[in-house]
């Protein structure tokens, strides 16, 4: 059963633009992120839902201060729920980075939280992993000596300028 946005029950004819264009922005890293874990099929029911539950609340979706973290919230939920493992924040982040490859700024729209939060969390998973894995000290050495503290501050958290 695939679920097109034609299926979708519609907001309010004022809002529908809005909608839809917010559905076409997430849908396909909200799928992506559900397919990852959980079997394809359950991904469609997961993403189906998500999309049938914000287009039921959408005008107070777009009342709130981040509607993509409202989204997000829910469709975390959701996935935790069907796929019977909940995950941090960490992983969540660490997965839509390291395994969906997505940018930073990309995972910032998805889930409505700040970037600088988003290199934050990339820094934890990297440091979860680093205990098990040995991930994180083979990270820490591949970075290069830099001139300025905000420059290692840049590499440290993943953050990308016009210049580098």
């Amino acid at each position: 059963m695939t679920v097109t946005r034609k299926q979708l029950k519609p907001p309010p004819a004022v809002l529908t633009n809005a909608f839809y264009a917010f559905y076409d922005l997430h849908r396909p890293a909200y799928y992506a992120y559900a397919q990852a874990r959980l079997p394809a099929e359950e991904a469609r029911v997961a993403v189906a839902h998500l999309f049938s539950l914000v287009a039921d609340n959408w005008t107070s979706v777009v009342n709130e201060r981040r509607p993509s973290a409202w989204a997000w919230e829910r469709h975390a939920q959701v996935i935790a729920r069907r796929s019977g493992r909940t995950t941090t924040p960490a992983q969540d982040i660490s997965l839509l980075h390291d395994h969906l490859l997505l940018s930073i700024g990309q995972i910032a729209a998805l889930t409505g939280t700040e970037p600088a939060t988003i290199a934050a969390l990339l820094a934890a998973a990297d440091r979860e992993a680093g205990d098990r894995t040995g991930r994180a000290s083979r990270w820490t050495t591949m970075i290069k000596p830099v001139a300025s503290n905000e420059a290692r501050w840049r590499l440290a958290f993943r953050l990308r300028t016009a210049s580098a």
